[in-house]
């Protein structure tokens, strides 16, 4: 990770950021039978309209990201979301740096708050050494229970 930065995207990024968060979820959707899932058939548009009201960051190694997060504020809380990075550099730190440096960017929130699928064992360990906790899971299909996570700032 020596190389990578994180620093705010631009929606001069949003192709190259939904390549890295299709790659990054395509094995999630593989995981839970669901083809279909947001990161994965969200368009171009709708992505780029996120630009007005959300921080958008990302991870660049080089000319290249790598990575991506996306907050915005909702009351007192930072919703996360599209927490991506590339699958040949996952395991190195670089997610938990975006999470980290999305907080930064948050710092009238309150609370934090993302969700994951309940076999997503590594994202979940990832997410819980940040700091998170359980408070609700939604179950979506046979195959999928979305678990909600927050994390409060003291």
């Amino acid at each position: 990770m020596n190389d990578v930065h994180i620093i705010e995207a631009t929606p001069d990024d949003t192709d190259e950021l939904l390549d890295v968060i299709r790659r990054a979820f395509t094995s999630v959707a593989e995981q839970y039978g669901e083809p279909a899932i947001p990161p994965l058939t969200e368009t171009a548009e709708a992505f780029r309209a996120r630009f007005s009201d959300h921080i958008v960051l990302k991870a660049v190694d080089g000319e290249r990201i790598v990575g991506g997060v996306v907050g915005v504020m909702r009351d007192d809380t930072c919703l996360v979301g599209r927490l991506a990075v590339e699958p040949a550099m996952q395991g190195r730190g670089l997610g938990r740096a975006l999470a980290m440096e999305l907080e930064t960017r948050f710092p009238d929130a309150r609370r934090f708050e993302l969700f994951t699928g309940h076999n997503s064992v590594e994202t979940l360990g990832l997410y819980k050494s940040l700091g998170f906790h359980e408070f609700r899971r939604e179950h979506v299909t046979e195959r999928l229970t979305l678990v909600y996570l927050e994390k409060t700032r003291d």
